[in-house]
């Protein structure tokens, strides 16, 4: 039940692989005949992952994965366009590979304004269009929320980048093979993606870069990725991502009508069976496998152990840092106290999950909630306020 941490990787994907790995292994960028089929295998596969997404095979270039391919995004065009201007523009939900990459911006001269969310975790376009401003180099808004599931709405602020002359990026790790995408239609010109989240495998992603985006090259030594950046071509991972892309793709509509049913399943019997409950996030401008909850007077990381035992994985919006629990910053930032928002659960579901799963679960919530919540001597209090002894 944490399938936005990371995916099994399909058999499909794996037997795509494996030549790759044992017999087909030569470097790409070598000369000889061997080497050179699988340079070929390699660009068939940026193409058709560029199809997907209305792209050309030359802008889609390959990187580790999403938290390097915003790296580099934000990193590139606040470098290219120094002399332009150093006010870049996000949202207080971003991933921390966006976050911590505008922070590390600010200690050297960038100004960023992170723009507040309402309380389903949505950005207003109105709020983005007021905050640019002449020296505006990029906007970066991420697809969907990698916490609470809400789709931005990232045509709308593309379209308001393009008319002011701003580059647009967005984070569409959770987003892409799960969602429809349309860099053309949707004004975007930087596109960070990872394999690992769509039953790819771990270690490789994407960064899609419209033709003409001024950005700085991320690796500097070999020719690699058209000299943007350097390195040996993980050609078994590269590979790997494009059938995992095309099966996304066409199993697409099927997949988020069966998990849609069933994220609203876990839904409707958690918040009947378990009182003093809320769900974050939009209902409906939501990713199809992502529910994330509230259960008020528990620790999230309590719960999280207790899941565990039961053979339930998933994750909290309360991390461990340094010793010290805070809640999620994206739990805050819609509003929530942190009494509240340190009691937060994240499941994300698969295709591979079932009803039977669903009511497994929702059981296994059940008990752990009130067992956490026997041994809280605030919830006793509350329980003896709201009976009025």
């Amino acid at each position: 039940m944490d399938n936005a941490a990371t995916t099994r990787v399909l058999p499909e994907v794996f037997e795509a692989m494996k030549p790759y790995l044992l017999e087909e292994y030569g470097n790409p960028s070598s000369t000889y005949e061997f080497s050179g089929k699988i340079a070929q295998e390699v660009e068939k596969a940026r193409s058709a992952i560029a199809e997907l997404i209305g792209a050309t095979e030359k802008e889609i270039f390959f990187t580790s994965g999403g938290s390097e391919s915003d790296n580099w995004a934000i990193k590139g065009v606040a470098d290219a366009l120094r002399k332009k201007g150093n006010h870049i523009i996000t949202t207080s939900i971003e991933h921390h590979a966006v976050l911590e990459t505008c922070k590390f911006l600010e200690e050297r001269g960038f100004e960023v304004t992170y723009l507040p969310v309402d309380d389903k975790g949505l950005v207003d376009p109105q709020a983005v269009e007021n905050a640019i401003k002449d020296e505006t180099i990029l906007i970066s808004v991420m697809f969907a929320n990698n916490e609470i599931g809400s789709i931005e709405p990232v045509a709308k602020i593309g379209e308001i980048a393009h008319a002011h002359g701003v580059i647009f990026h967005t984070d569409a790790v959770q987003a892409f093979g799960h969602v429809a995408i349309n860099v053309d239609r949707m004004n975007i010109d930087l596109l960070s993606a990872s394999a690992h989240k769509l039953n790819g495998p771990k270690g490789v992603g994407l960064l899609y870069i419209r033709k003409g985006v001024k950005i700085s090259n991320l690796i500097h030594g070999g020719a690699q990725e058209r000299g943007r950046r350097a390195g040996t071509t993980n050609a078994a991972g590269i590979i790997g991502f494009a059938k995992a892309a095309q099966i996304a793709a066409e199993r697409m509509a099927e997949r988020c009508t069966k998990e849609t049913a069933l994220r609203n399943r876990l839904i409707e019997k958690v918040l009947e069976e378990i009182p003093y409950t809320r769900v974050n996030g939009d209902l409906t401008k939501r990713l199809s496998n992502n529910v994330s909850f509230c259960f008020r007077f528990i620790e999230g990381e309590s719960l999280l152990i207790l899941l565990d035992q039961k053979g339930i994985c998933a994750s909290s919006g309360s991390a461990c840092t340094s010793g010290a629990l805070d809640p999620s910053h994206v739990l805050l930032a819609i509003g929530l106290p942190h009494e509240i928002a340190h009691g937060s659960v994240r499941l994300t579901l698969s295709d591979e999950i079932t009803p039977e799963d669903i009511d497994f679960t929702v059981e296994a919530l059940k008990q752990a909630v009130k067992r956490l919540r026997d041994m809280s001597p605030l919830y006793e209090d509350f329980v003896k306020h709201e009976s009025g002894k």
